[in-house]
Order: structure tokens, then sequence, then C-alpha cells
């Protein structure tokens, strides 16, 4: 059992990482650019930002934080294909992971420069920072199951799926 706010933090996320990747994995490579609806983004614009913000901004999060001084660039583009996105979530997974292990405590008792509201920068307590991202990815995770319901079979996350009932 977790004891430390840090350790629980670090069990949920494997838990929501190892269902998004079921979600991940079972997407189909032909239907990398499906998009639902002319104003919707392709299915690689919603699956990246899962990859983007473990990679990104929670390893920033609890290393050297973020130069709001600067223009970032944003992030890198999308790979070509889920499969690719997939291969790049579960690095990214253990890159956070890493990082998140390492962080001292001051680092998790502290706080992250970021967004508090629109165009708004302010103090974010580095653990609520990481929950805020962990839900964004189930967030897109979830974007992501309704497109694949449209052009595959939607795996298990949190119980059975019309496709797949547990065994």
């Amino acid at each position: 059992m977790p004891t430390t706010p840090k350790e629980t933090f670090l069990d949920v996320f494997q838990q929501e990482q190892e269902r998004t990747m079921r979600v991940l994995r079972a997407y189909p490579d032909e239907h990398s650019d499906f998009r639902p609806h002319e104003r919707s983004n392709t299915a690689r614009q919603v699956a990246w930002p899962i990859v983007t913000g473990q990679e990104v901004l929670m390893v920033k999060g609890v290393t050297t934080g973020f130069d709001w001084s600067k223009p970032s660039g944003g992030p890198p583009p999308a790979p070509a294909k889920m499969s690719e996105i997939a291969a790049a979530a579960e690095r990214a997974h253990g890159k956070a992971v890493d990082a998140i292990q390492a962080a001292d405590e001051a680092t998790m008792e502290g706080t992250v420069k970021f967004f508090t509201a629109p165009k708004t920068i302010g103090d974010v307590p580095t653990l609520h920072f990481l929950w805020m991202i962990l839900h964004d990815q189930i967030h897109h995770r979830g974007q992501l199951s309704v497109y694949l319901r449209m052009v595959a079979k939607v795996p298990s996350i949190y119980g059975p799926s019309g496709d797949e009932p547990f065994r």
C-alpha cells in the first residue's frame, strides 16, 4: 500500500497508464488520421498530448520547471501512426515515473509555475499539477475511446466494454 502522496500518485498513475495503453494499442494504424467531424482533431492529435503531458510537462514539473519568459515552440509533432504514439507513450511514462521517483520531498511539496486561468501563470502545488496532467491523460483517452468505437473494437477500460467483456 502506498504510504506517501507521491507513492499514491505513482500507484494510480501506473494503473491509468495500463488502461491508456490498452486503448492506444487497440487503435488501428490505418485510422490514425480519422476525424469524426471536419472540426475535430485527428486521432493522432487527440492521442499525442498523452505523450507530451508525461514526457514534457510532468518531467519538467518535477525537474527544471517551466521558463515562461521564453517561447517553447510547442510540442513536437505527433508521429504518423498510432502504434508509434503507443510506443512513445510507453517511453514517456518511464521517463515521467523516473523523474517523479527521483524528486525529493521539497520538490513534491513545492509548487510549479503553470496556468491557473487562461493566460495567467501562477503557483500550482506540484502534486496538484501532476494530478492535473494525469486527469488530462484520462480525458484524452476517453476522447480516443470514442474515436476507437467508430473504427474498431474498444477494449476494457474500467470494466467490460461491448467488445471486451470481463474474462
